[in-house]
């Protein structure tokens, strides 16, 4: 609507007047001096494009190398920019008018507003300066460690679901083991360049990743009849390092590990081109760090044919035979590796298939399902976008509050809150699909997801770690570390992703009730879907943190297992999003696995998982908190009376196992809890590393500095001591009521004196 603004953004855009005010405000204080912290990961020290649209993310990085660094990164984009065709639609809604010359009047970001749009007269806590997420603006393309090499083309796939079950592997008992051979006897066709590993950490990032020109990885083909497989994986979410060819049709893969650290291999996702149909291929991974999988009980690789999906809509599919996972017996002296090998035939000569550990979701996804949400006019009425914090990387966290416009201030802030996240976890793509399930349905206009809306506000973050999901990682940010270990962090700089999620439910917790918290991860080892919680102390509230999962194992009876969940809370889980949450005090406070693999349950026994089973449970979740919250308390009842009886039957097994025989009518609810339950050894939770080296003494300062800033407890007096306290007060007491009151006034006031005195 206004081609001329759209010629060069830098030059054209109008200033808003509040963002130059608050500009030269905290310019003034030393906040836009980059002198916030002298570490090289730190938010002061990322390196930022000029505010250009050909930066954006349709795929041109541009070539300027004109950085510049900023310690907020202020956002002021109000023109449109368009998505990449390249599996995406085109987006109709981004020429709209700008903000600032659609509306009349300017706000202040600093302001609160209700539910009723009304403006709350209190400052927020001040910010850094993030932009909220608007169809009007552009999105920012993924920014990557400028480590990183990434290729320019735009990767996407088509989303599938298969019409016929895909069945376990039935494993032979035949299945070959390669001998791991290597360079030395084979011939590398595909190898990156030193990737940073333990010791290094990030410095800085940039659209793109690394400057220059890209380099061809790829062998070189010697003419149509070389059949050697073209890999590649300089893409967002691809993790391999090398592929070596040891045969023909046979290759050894190494996986890349994740950013800054030598270990966490387990996601896969490459891609290979040049292929034959009809003969038998074998890839071999020799880098894989656990001892157990799913591949060792039926679970197949993901593959898919982008001729298929272009010829005959066919997606991501289970393939392989020979399947087998087996201890690597080449010994570096260091940790042990374990192998996957499997076999498979492509469909289509000269195709490009991609390999993947599970269905990938990319940063880049979430971005285009966001954007479909803000530009839908009846969506973006009741769920709102903002960006919670930035990454590490300078990527941007997203933050949707979903609720339905409440008619009174009484019922908004009568409304509870369910908090909702996924991706924390880089590798376990599942808890996105989950995610996309739960935000298809509660987004709807289904009369339940209305009636949720109704009497809840849902706060949900999408994708925790963009950086790790962006990169391949599978387990770690770019600090290295498993943020699912540090929600306790003092560190806002080193890990913001996570210090911004718990304030703002801590946040929350102080305007409402949060009822439930939930999130979403992968599982390598277990089958089906099941929660981790957390055990109650208090006997008021005894079992009842079990009623949720127990109601939704009844409504996804061939999907989730009540079996498997574990509620015990063990000393390496207390920096946990889940253990963390509930000390704050969500009593319903789950960590919700899912696994990599399928169902051996009901209708889906030995079957594998897929996208569409993955979204339902998202409805599933949804279903089950209106049960949870039923004002007909019935289903509620006759959970925790079930509850009740299979914990007996719990004890009663454990006491026979000991050989011992005990009558618990009366004395069984005095258990503890942590005393029946086994521990969550079969998690695939990693034990904590502690922090970066170059981290531990910033770490140290902030704790000096926070235990300084703590008043100096006072001694403890003696019971004597407290006593002459007390008697001293009341006569002062006494002393000041004859000298003031009227007679009948003293009396009165003795009497209620008395009365509060402390037993």
């Amino acid at each position: 609507m206004f081609p001329a603004l759209e010629t060069d953004l830098k030059q054209e855009t109008l200033p808003d007047p509040y963002e130059d005010f608050m500009h030269h405000h905290l310019q003034y204080y030393g906040y836009f001096k980059a002198q916030k912290s002298n570490l090289p990961n730190s938010a002061t020290h990322h390196r930022v494009w000029k505010t250009s649209p050909r930066y954006m993310l349709n795929g041109s990085f541009g070539e300027k190398d004109d950085l510049i660094s900023d310690t907020l990164e202020t956002e002021t984009f109000l023109w449109p920019t368009y998505l990449s065709s390249a599996g995406h639609a085109q987006v109709d809604a981004v020429n709209r008018d700008s903000l600032m010359l659609s509306s009349p009047l300017l706000r202040s970001r600093q302001l609160l507003y209700d539910d009723l749009d009304e403006v709350n007269p209190r400052l927020r806590e001040p910010r850094e300066l993030f932009s909220i997420f608007s169809s009007r603006g552009p999105l920012q393309a993924p920014r990557w460690p400028i480590e990183c090499e990434v290729i320019k083309e735009n990767i996407s796939h088509i989303e599938w679901v298969p019409p016929q079950p895909e069945y376990f592997y039935q494993p032979t008992g035949d299945e070959k083991v390669p001998e791991i051979v290597g360079e030395e006897q084979g011939t590398a066709v595909y190898q990156l360049d030193s990737v940073p590993t333990e010791g290094a950490y990030f410095t800085s990032s940039r659209i793109g990743g690394k400057r220059g020109i890209i380099k061809e990885l790829a062998v070189t083909l010697q003419g149509p009849e070389d059949n050697t497989l073209l890999f590649e994986s300089r893409f967002e979410s691809g993790n391999l390092q090398k592929a070596v060819r040891v045969g023909i049709y046979e290759y050894e893969l190494t996986l890349r590990t994740d950013l800054y650290t030598d270990k966490h291999t387990q996601w896969f996702y490459f891609r290979v081109q040049n292929t034959r149909k009809d003969v038998t291929y074998r890839f071999t991974i020799v880098n894989l760090l656990k001892p157990k999988s799913l591949y060792a009980v039926g679970m197949k690789p993901l593959m898919y044919s982008q001729l298929d999906a272009i010829t005959y809509n066919i997606g991501w599919r289970r393939e392989g035979q020979e399947i087998k996972y087996y201890k690597n017996t080449t010994d570096d002296g260091q940790q042990p590796l374990y192998c996957l090998t499997w076999t498979v035939q492509f469909p289509h000569d000269q195709d490009t298939c991609f390999f993947a550990h599970f269905y990938p979701y990319t940063y880049t996804d979430l971005q285009c399902y966001l954007l479909s949400i803000a530009n839908n006019p009846i969506q973006s009425q009741f769920c709102k976008l903002r960006a919670l914090c930035r990454s590490l990387a300078g990527n941007t966290v997203y933050l949707l509050t979903i609720t339905n416009p409440s008619r009174t201030p009484q019922e908004a802030a009568a409304k509870k809150a369910v908090v909702l996240s996924a991706r924390v976890h880089p590798g376990e793509s599942n808890g996105s699909w989950i995610m996309k399930g739960f935000l298809d349905f509660i987004l709807s206009n289904s009369p339940d997801a209305q009636l949720l809306r109704d009497i809840f506000v849902f706060k949900v973050i999408p994708m925790l770690n963009p950086d790790g999901v962006i990169v391949g990682n599978y387990r770690c940010s770019l600090a290295g570390r498993d943020l699912n270990r540090h929600y306790k962090t003092v560190l806002k700089d080193s890990f913001p992703c996570i210090w911004y999620a718990k304030n703002m439910i801590k946040r929350l917790l102080e305007e409402r009730e949060v009822l439930l918290y939930c999130d979403f991860h992968g599982h390598s080892r277990k089958n089906n879907i099941f929660l981790y919680g957390c055990n109650s102390n208090s006997r008021k509230h005894w079992l009842h943190e079990r009623v949720f999962p127990l109601m939704l194992s009844k409504n996804a009876p061939d999907k989730f297992s009540f079996d498997s969940c574990n509620f015990k809370v063990q000393k390496c889980k207390e920096g946990t999003g889940r253990v963390v949450m509930w000390r704050m005090g969500i009593i319903n406070s789950y960590t919700m696995e899912s696994t990599f693999g399928g169902s051996t349950l009901g209708s889906k026994r030995d079957t594998h998982f897929t996208v569409e089973d993955l979204k339902s449970l998202g409805y599933h979740v949804c279903d089950t908190i209106l049960d949870f919250c039923d004002p007909d308390q019935t289903k509620y009842t006759q959970c925790l009376q079930e509850l009740k009886e299979l914990l007996q039957q719990e004890i009663h097994k454990k006491l026979n196992n000991l050989g011992q025989d005990m009558d618990l009518e009366g004395s069984w609810s005095d258990i503890p809890l942590s005393d029946i339950e086994s521990s969550t050894s079969g998690s695939d939770s990693s034990l904590s590393d502690g922090l970066p080296a170059h981290l531990l003494n910033l770490a140290d300062e902030l704790n000096q500095k926070a235990m300084l800033k703590k008043p100096k407890k006072k001694r403890l007096q003696t019971r004597k001591q407290r006593n002459e306290q007390y008697q001293k007060n009341y006569l002062m007491r006494e002393l000041k009521l004859t000298e003031n009151n009227t007679p009948q006034e003293r009396r009165t006031g003795r009497s209620q004196d008395l009365g509060g005195r402390p037993g």
